[in-house]
């Protein structure tokens, strides 16, 4: 069971406030509870696959190969940490297993996660955000809707805006030219 005294971290699923019924386990050697799912460690999940609720936690250096995708495609939820907030390396592993091998579960934000990170995490394809303890909830939600309109495309949205904006002139233009 998770400690009752520990600080708990602001948590955000598909843009809404939640419940995390999961412990984050740092130590790969550390005691799993009992009857709590838990997330641990790669190399300890991969150990331990299949026997139990376990989900894996992904450090920002991770070679993510075909044949580890493939593996990770049976977890529960996949977290990707951020040792430091300056490291942008998590926002990669994240959109490859979104676009490339199309995992479509729950991708979580864990570590040193603030709110200014929360609009770009999600256009990269977490859709869960266990945000650094210091952390307001509503400025974390406020973050989401920073901004309305993005140029760049993304796995939240595909095509760039000026493709987008193309599209809608020329929506206007066809009635009048026929």
């Amino acid at each position: 069971m998770p400690d009752q005294n520990a600080i708990q971290r602001p948590f955000i699923r598909d843009g809404k406030p939640a419940d995390d019924r999961w412990v984050l386990i740092r130590d790969a050697e550390a005691e799993l509870p009992a009857a709590t799912p838990a997330i641990v460690p790669l190399a300890r999940w991969q150990a331990l696959e299949g026997s139990r609720e376990l989900a894996p936690w992904l450090s920002s250096d991770t070679e993510l190969t075909p044949e580890l995708a493939e593996q990770l495609a049976a977890a529960p939820l996949i977290a990707i940490d951020f040792p430091k907030f300056t490291d942008g390396r998590g926002y990669s592993l994240a959109r490859l297993l979104r676009e490339r091998y199309g995992f479509d579960g729950e991708i979580r934000a864990i570590g040193d996660v603030l709110v200014d990170q929360a609009f770009f995490l999600t256009r990269c394809g977490f859709n869960a955000l266990s945000l650094r303890e210091d952390q307001w909830l509503e400025d974390a939600l406020n973050a989401l809707n920073t901004f309305s309109r993005a140029y760049q495309p993304a796995v939240d949205v595909s095509e760039p805006l000026f493709r987008q904006r193309m599209r809608e002139v020329a929506k206007r233009v066809e009635p009048a030219l026929a």
